[in-house]
């Protein structure tokens, strides 16, 4: 199994997982004439993609579904909560899944979970390929037991760490859109990311990989230097999926 990213944060976001002949574009906030050449980028062509897996029915996550998935014949997966952003008609395929139950696609199993986020009904997923998983957590307000026990023992993670508190606070943005932010249903600050690190059994992990950082309000210094304390790590270690470039393959093995 492998996996990478076509661009993470405010602006699109779209990561790849992979496995023998499936691959999954697990959400996609970029417009389709954005998203080809960087799928492009990582040697990965619209037609083989098999599936469009969605978190949640924020802009960022899903302005190029539907017209990818028209354009490229390709099934989306969503809840019930996610699907009620699509026109039933609109799409190829529209599967439903329940956040709380497993699936499989092609040569993948995807293990989901529910999310506090201000969403209809978000969720995040373990995806496995029968000896590796790969933890996904963005968009996430705050951690719970279940995200918890869900991401405990995976060989990868890629974990939103979106934005420094103090920059935040000395930003210009409103002050509802930092209560936004900063709510329990908002996103993972660094202090918060490096907080669940240390609840988590990380002695498999493989790769680690930090995302949706806020171009405004974070660093990918900062970033490192504070999950780099939390898993005892070299800063360098920790991988950041960035808006511009995303993340490059990394192979589970």
């Amino acid at each position: 199994m492998r996996f990478s990213s076509i661009g993470s944060g405010s602006r699109g976001n779209g990561t790849l997982v992979a496995h023998h002949n499936t691959t999954l574009l697990i959400d996609c906030g970029f417009s389709v004439k954005q998203t080809v050449p960087r799928l492009a980028r990582l040697q990965q062509d619209p037609e083989s993609i098999s599936a469009i897996v969605v978190t949640h029915e924020h802009g960022d996550h899903i302005n190029g579904v539907a017209v990818m998935a028209r354009r490229y014949q390709i099934p989306v997966w969503a809840t019930h909560g996610t699907a009620m952003q699509f026109v039933a008609d609109e799409l190829p395929v529209l599967n439903i899944f329940s956040s709380h139950e497993r699936f499989e696609i092609g040569d993948l199993e995807i293990s989901p979970f529910p999310v506090p986020h201000d969403a209809r009904e978000p969720s995040q997923f373990v995806f496995s390929d029968g000896l590796h998983s790969l933890g996904l957590l963005t968009d996430v307000g705050s951690t719970t037991p279940h995200i918890e026990a869900s991401l405990s023992g995976c060989d990868a993670l890629l974990l939103e760490s979106n934005y420094d508190v103090d920059m935040l606070a000395q930003s210009e943005y409103p002050a509802a859109l930092k209560a936004r932010i900063t709510s329990t249903r908002g996103h993972f600050s660094n202090h918060q990311a490096a907080s669940l690190l240390r609840q988590l059994d990380c002695s498999r992990l493989q790769h680690f990989v930090a995302a949706h950082l806020s171009e405004q309000n974070n660093s990918p210094e900062i970033v490192r230097e504070a999950l780099a304390a939390a898993l005892d790590c070299a800063p360098e270690w920790v991988a950041i999926a960035d808006q511009k470039n995303g993340l490059d393959w990394r192979q589970l093995g």
